[in-house]
């Protein structure tokens, strides 16, 4: 086996012991309920954008985009817009692909800090609810004739709207592409821990898990939760197989 092979599966080997690494597994539900309490993920940038996801979600998303170079990434949510600028320079670096983003409220400065970015020439914005079919069919247009798609869902987190969204936007990711549900952490925290909407037995995760059901085109990535181990995206990176 050549050096490069022989790192890839000692790497893999290590990943796979982890599931059954209890101590490693406790110290990192430890770190994400606590940090998750603290609100860690506030406290990050990308190129001067607050981009509130966990670093270790980021490289995972590095990972899959330098694997798949997608066309196009339809991301839910938007907020300070600090992920749209994060996927959008890694495609800038790879030289193909851009990034739509869509949120319900996309507020004025965050607008004007996005729109004049550096990066802002492969971001474009629909601003509405993303399971309003007047949104998605300007999505569809968007998408038309793209051949490589990756969605990520990160707006409203309860139940109801993520299972929406996942039934609204499954069919737009390719195959071989992800669709990336963030903030499935929250079925894992202690109950009443958020003042939203949301909360255990209510949110992103027990949507995933309806949806799984009825739905055989995808599967959860597991070896790449194994890896993070530091995720708010548990069980949430969804591979399309077919």
């Amino acid at each position: 086996m050549n050096p490069i092979e022989e790192f890839k599966q000692e790497r893999k080997t290590r990943i796979e012991s982890y599931g059954s690494n209890t101590e490693l597994l406790d110290a990192a539900h430890q770190f994400n309920v606590v940090s998750n309490k603290e609100k860690y993920s506030y406290n990050f940038n990308w190129m001067g954008r607050p981009i509130i996801q966990y670093p270790q979600d980021m490289i995972a998303m590095q990972e899959i985009i330098w694997d798949l170079k997608p066309d196009l990434i339809i991301e839910t949510g938007i907020a300070h817009g600090g992920s749209l600028i994060y996927y959008a320079s890694i495609m800038e670096l790879i030289g193909h692909g851009e990034i739509l983003g869509i949120d319900i409220d996309i507020r004025e400065h965050n607008k004007a800090e996005i729109l004049r970015h550096p990066m802002a020439k492969r971001i474009s914005m629909i601003q509405g609810s993303s399971v309003d079919q007047a949104i998605i069919q300007q999505v569809k247009d968007i998408a038309k004739g793209k051949q490589k798609i990756m969605v990520c869902l990160d707006s409203n987190h309860t139940h109801e709207h993520v299972l929406a969204e996942l039934q609204n936007y499954h069919s737009f990711v390719s195959v071989g592409s992800y669709l990336v549900v963030f903030d499935t952490i929250i079925e894992r925290m202690p109950k009443a821990m958020y003042d939203r909407p949301w909360d255990v037995g209510n949110n992103a995760m027990t949507a995933v898990d309806e949806f799984m059901k009825t739905n055989d085109q995808f599967i959860i990535d597991e070896q790449l939760d194994l890896k993070l181990l530091i995720s708010v995206a548990p069980r949430g990176y969804l591979k399309k197989i077919k």
